[in-house]
């Protein structure tokens, strides 16, 4: 079953669902914003880049925040998805995140992106 996020009902009053390349980029989008500690049964679960908001933007703030991100995803989604590849870029007080990844099921290649910062959040 693929819940839609955030968690809702339908117009017959089930809970809501989407299809699968959905469900995923929700999952994705998760796994990004939630920080870790934040989840009490999944403590490593995240990345924390909502943490980033007080960090001062930087090219190695966001080198590092890619290792994470890709690390996090390959952690918690390997049997959804393949991580091709993960791309942060900082510009002005953003964090422009671009995940690129293989959805095991159907293989199609799908690309997501997030820009976290500057007021986006």
């Amino acid at each position: 079953m693929n819940l839609r996020y955030p968690y809702g009902f339908d117009n017959n009053g089930l809970t809501a669902q989407t299809d699968l390349a959905s469900h995923i980029r929700d999952l994705i989008e998760q796994i990004l914003l939630t920080s870790p500690g934040e989840r009490v049964n999944r403590p490593t679960l995240g990345t924390g880049t909502g943490a980033l908001v007080f960090a001062p933007n930087s090219d190695m703030l966001a080198a590092a925040q890619q290792q994470v991100i890709q690390a996090s995803l390959q952690q918690w989604l390997p049997d959804l998805i393949r991580v091709a590849s993960v791309d942060v870029s900082n510009e002005d007080a953003t964090l422009q995140i671009t995940v690129s990844y293989v959805i095991l099921q159907t293989q199609e290649q799908q690309t997501q992106q997030i820009v976290y910062g500057g007021g986006n959040e």
